[in-house]
């Protein structure tokens, strides 16, 4: 089957129109029409029904739809990255990160990588780790970074930075804080979680799971930001990333329940497809995270 009837058939689908995809394709419209009656030939089904506006996917449509659009994802990424190979100078990363990652760790290597390389585009996206797992797999981001442990057959992973979990608390449960917590004791206050999407509150219930503690949070939400802002009003007794609340901690706007059964360390990865070489400016975005510490930046 040619690769033209299927690059015919991802444009009407896209534009939902026959007279609009012949226009973008700079075909006849009678030669796309005949496109798509023999990719349905081929098919054995129809893909396409017609309607007042134009024309819409069937079911069979839809699932072929699915696919192609994740082929020619890939075939776009293959075309950036071999521009991207023969000059640092030109091309496009994509990058998968949650929006704490972004904030508290990320945008000083943007920063630094932007000032080496000011003609490369840099896209952020920021979903869960899920989210970013299923980027990756369709093609649609370059690499990711994500809260780890992190297991999967079909990824590369790569630690860059070591990062600790630990409880804290506003003025309300600073008494809490002057000597080492029993975890039983601990959760006997409000607690306070991120929701249970993301992988770092996935590593927190394994925690408190290992230590036979059941937990029911007060308050699930989206990101550690969140999590300081509620804690710091007297919300309860929160878990967030130590790294990343370094000064909070120092200027006394938050203090740390430190529990007896010690959170273990943990770390920061990148995740990418092994099927999918890395261009040489992901290259050299994972390098800068790798070897540069955010303080020298």
């Amino acid at each position: 089957m040619n690769l033209e009837l299927y690059r015919i058939f991802y444009s009407i689908a896209n534009h939902g129109s026959i007279s609009k995809a012949a226009e973008h394709l700079y075909i006849t419209q009678p030669a796309v029409s005949r496109s798509i009656r023999q990719l349905e030939e081929e098919m054995g089904c129809t893909l396409f029904v017609r309607t007042r506006k134009g024309v819409r996917l069937t079911q069979e449509g839809e699932i072929l739809y699915q696919y192609i659009e994740q082929a020619f994802n890939f075939i776009t990424t293959a075309e950036k990255k071999i521009d991207d190979v023969k000059n640092l100078a030109s091309g496009e990363v994509r990058i998968g990160v949650s929006d704490t990652l972004c904030k508290h760790y990320l945008v000083p290597y943007l920063k630094l990588f932007n000032t080496l390389h000011p003609d490369i585009k840099i896209k952020v996206t920021c979903p869960t780790t899920p989210g970013i797992i299923n980027l990756l797999k369709s093609g649609k981001i370059d690499f990711g970074i994500i809260n780890m442990p992190y297991h999967d057959d079909q990824l590369n992973f790569k630690n860059v930075m070591s990062v600790q979990d630990c409880f804290v608390a506003g003025e309300k449960y600073k008494h809490l804080h002057y000597k080492m917590q029993p975890l039983s004791e601990i959760v006997k206050y409000p607690v306070l979680l991120l929701e249970k999407s993301s992988n770092s509150r996935l590593y927190i219930d394994q925690y408190f799971l290992n230590h036979s503690i059941s937990v029911t949070p007060d308050f699930e939400l989206g990101n550690i930001d969140l999590l300081v802002h509620f804690a710091r009003y007297d919300f309860g007794i929160a878990c967030v990333i130590k790294n990343f609340v370094e000064e909070d901690l120092e200027k006394g706007r938050l203090y740390e329940i430190k529990p007896i059964e010690r959170i273990p360390p943990r770390s920061i990865g990148v995740a990418w497809l092994k099927d999918v070489p890395l261009s040489k400016a992901s290259n050299e975005i994972i390098n800068l995270l790798d070897y540069s510490e955010i303080s020298d930046i």
